[in-house]
């Protein structure tokens, strides 16, 4: 079981940008493909963004391709979200994922969640 924590949330106009972290513990970090998601008020919780253990595959939502970008340091057991020209259809709850693979995490399958962080996105 790793332990996720992430940080990085806040309150940004339309337009700006944010990046989001997620620090794991442990030592086994790159065995893990990570993900992250997001949950708006009154919505089901969507993936957002997967990476693979060695960084090497990434996939995103539709709504957010060309826009965040993920990407990790193993070295550092840290993931990272990179959001960009926010609109305020992206404030929700963010929230680091760990599993298997970057499929699995794609479709839902994880071991370990994150407590989540909040991003605010104002028009």
């Amino acid at each position: 079981q790793v332990q996720l924590v992430e940080s990085g949330g806040g309150l940004v106009q339309a337009g700006g940008s944010l990046r989001l972290s997620c620090a794991a513990s442990g030592h086994t970090f790159s065995r893990y493909a990570m993900g992250w998601f997001r949950q708006a008020p009154g919505k089901e919780r969507e993936i957002v963004a997967a990476v693979s253990g060695s960084g090497g595959t990434t996939r995103y939502a539709d709504s957010v391709k060309g826009r965040f970008t993920i990407s990790r340091d193993n070295a550092k057991n840290t993931v990272y979200l990179q959001m960009n020209s926010l609109k305020p259809e992206d404030t929700a709850v963010y929230i680091c994922a760990a599993g298997g693979t970057s499929g699995s995490v794609w479709g839902g399958t994880v071991g370990s969640w994150g407590q989540g962080t909040q991003v605010t996105v104002s028009s």
